[in-house]
Formats: C-alpha cells, sequence, structure tokens
C-alpha cells in the first residue's frame, strides 16, 4: 500500500514537471516568433530580456528587467520614430520632384501649329451668321453692310503690347472635380481663381512665353455692383494706358448663360478638350463715337482667319453689334468670350493655349 502510494507521487511529480517544461517550450516559441516582427534595434536586445527571465525572481531583477524593457521600447520607439521622418523627407522630396517635372513639362511643352479638330459640342445651339470672309463667318446685328474692303485684314500691327482686363470679373463656370467653388451668384464668384480672371491669367501666361508685353489686369468690375461694369472698366483700362500704350486691348469674357446654363461648346484639338471662344466687336452703330471699330473688326478677322488654319472650330462666328463695349479706346481693341456657363474652368484654360499659339503666329 505504501509503496504504491509513493510511486503515484512520483508520477505526479512527473507530470508536473512535463506540464511546466511544455509550458515553458510554448513561452520561448512564442516569444522566438514575436521578435521576428521586430526592427533590428529590438532584435539585438531580446536577448537582454531572456537573460532577465533566467535569473532569480528578485525585487531587484524585476527592477532591472524593467528598465531593461523600458530601454529596449525607447529604443524602439526612437528608430521607428527616425523611420518616420525619413520616410516623410522621402514623400517631399518625391512631391518635389513631381512638381518640378510638371513646371518643366510645361516649359517644354510644344503647342502644334496644326492640329486634327472637331466640334463635339453636346446639344449644340445652332449657329447663325449672314457673312462669310473666307471660312471667316460673321453674325452682323449691324445696319452696316459688310463690304470686301471692310473685312479684308489688311492691318499692320506695330505696338504689340497686349492688355487684358475683365469688365465681367465675377464670370465663372460649372464646377468640376478639379475645379470646386463657393458660388457668390448664379455662374458667378468672387473668387479669382474660379472666374475668367484666371482664364486671363492662363492667356496672359502663354503669351509671356512667345515673349509679347502683357498686362493682366483682375479688378473687380461688377461686384459689389453688376450695373456700371463697363463705366468702371472704362475708367481702369484709361488709367493703364496712361503709363502703357496698347493698341491690342482684350476684355475677356464667358458667354452669357442664355436659355440654357448647360450650353458648354466644345471642340477637340489632337487629345485637348478646349472651350470654344468668340469675338465680339462692337461699332459706332449705336450713336457713340467709335472712329476705329473697323480696325477692330479687321484684327478679329485676321485673327480668326489663322485660327481657322491652323485649329478650325476653335471660334464660333464673330458677333458685330451697334454697342461700342469702350472698344473705342484702342486701334485692335475686341471682347473675346471664352467658354458658356457649361464649360467647365478646365476646358477655357485650355483655349487659351491654342489662342495664343494663334496670335503669335499673326502677331510678329
Amino acid at each position: 500500500m505504501f509503496n504504491v502510494t509513493i510511486l503515484k507521487i512520483k508520477d505526479l511529480v512527473k507530470y508536473i514537471i512535463i506540464v511546466t517544461i511544455a509550458i515553458v517550450a510554448i513561452v520561448f516559441l512564442f516569444k522566438l516568433t514575436n521578435k521576428k516582427n521586430f526592427n533590428k534595434s529590438l532584435s539585438t536586445a531580446v536577448p537582454v530580456i531572456f537573460q532577465a527571465e533566467n535569473k532569480k525572481d528578485t525585487t531587484k531583477d524585476k527592477k532591472t528587467e524593467t528598465n531593461q524593457m523600458e530601454k529596449i521600447i525607447n529604443s524602439e520607439i526612437s528608430s521607428i520614430e527616425e523611420a518616420q521622418k525619413e520616410e516623410n523627407t522621402i514623400n517631399e522630396s518625391q512631391e518635389i520632384e513631381v512638381e518640378e517635372n510638371n513646371e518643366e513639362k510645361q516649359e517644354s511643352e510644344e503647342i502644334p501649329i496644326t492640329a486634327t479638330t472637331e466640334v463635339v459640342t453636346e446639344n449644340p445651339i445652332q449657329e447663325k451668321f449672314n457673312v462669310e470672309y473666307g471660312k471667316v463667318k460673321i453674325k452682323n446685328e449691324t445696319e452696316y453692310n459688310l463690304t470686301q474692303e471692310i473685312l479684308t485684314p489688311n492691318i499692320s500691327i506695330e505696338n504689340k503690347n497686349i492688355l487684358i482686363f475683365h469688365t465681367h470679373t465675377c464670370e465663372s463656370y460649372t464646377a468640376s472635380e478639379m475645379y470646386q467653388y463657393n458660388p457668390t451668384g448664379t455662374f458667378r464668384t468672387t473668387d479669382l481663381n474660379f472666374t475668367v480672371a484666371r482664364v486671363g491669367t492662363e492667356l496672359e501666361k502663354y503669351l509671356k512665353k512667345f515673349n509679347f508685353n502683357v498686362q493682366h489686369d483682375i479688378t473687380y468690375h461688377d461686384y459689389p455692383a453688376y450695373n456700371g461694369s463697363y463705366t468702371r472698366s472704362l475708367e481702369t483700362v484709361n488709367n493703364i494706358l496712361k503709363t502703357t500704350p496698347s493698341d491690342i486691348i482684350i476684355d475677356l469674357h464667358r458667354d452669357a448663360i442664355g436659355s440654357r446654363s448647360d450650353y458648354a461648346p466644345i471642340v477637340k484639338i489632337g487629345e485637348d478638350y478646349a472651350a470654344q471662344i468668340m469675338f465680339v466687336i462692337g461699332t459706332n452703330n449705336g450713336g457713340l463715337e467709335h472712329p476705329n471699330w473697323n480696325q477692330n473688326l479687321k484684327f478679329a478677322v485676321k485673327i480668326q482667319e489663322k485660327a481657322e488654319e491652323m485649329y478650325p472650330g476653335l471660334f464660333k462666328p464673330i458677333m458685330l453689334t451697334k454697342s461700342r463695349y469702350n472698344q473705342h479706346m484702342g486701334k485692335f481693341a475686341n471682347i473675346i468670350e471664352v467658354g458658356a456657363t457649361g464649360n467647365t474652368l478646365e476646358q477655357c484654360l485650355t483655349s487659351m493655349k491654342y489662342l495664343s499659339k494663334v496670335m503669335s503666329e499673326v502677331i510678329k
């Protein structure tokens, strides 16, 4: 009886020892597995932990182990922070590189002198014109008979200074994913990053690449009051011309809303989608003095004639009106309407690339 009892106690002790060894082995394997997920600083420090575990479980040893663990954790955090800083530096460098590449791409961009074009306006409004000069179409709203002599663009452009301004500075376009804005009116905003003023900046940029002397004025003329816009813009132009005489004066607009706010005249030039543009030329047929309206018309015909050679469809028919629109201020003054309310800003910016190329071919 006694011997049997002793045997069972021995078996129990053996069983406890085996279980203990198994537990220790599992813990060791678990720690060994986790060890692979730490970076170099932690992997070199793990043996210190094992050494601490093999010491006697005294208060002093526990304190030492705790200090070692804190050092390891701090070291690991430091390593992670350094890695994060390095990654951020790389990302910032990559972003700067992308921006520089985009700038270099713009600088080296070659605008084709001709391209395959196609008008791709959805639900277009039918073009109205009653006069043609070669491939140039004109909607004559005046009482003047537009003879061959009146239309022939036999002009000499000596003063190549270009003034760009906006009588309706707040005119804007249909918002797009790239250009979202907060409207302050119907297709209007005081944020000039999204109006015809931004389109004027694009035209200025390209014209300067062609070595033109360009002055671009972004004064508000239609805000806070819309009425009186032309009176205010006339004062602006007068003041600028006192110091910078310019024969080529462009009042850059977008087409009015009309009956369809979704109207978006578009021409595809190569792989680009550009908003169509239109000259509006004033006369003295409304009673206001305007002795040089015919010179203005000849300038528009000359530009549009060249555009029809290079990018057919970039322009809609010229509109000749009875109103003066301050165009008595220059020998080659005009309104250029870029797109309509349904166009996006990016389509209008693209138009300026091709308009500037046409102007560079005409004004030499």
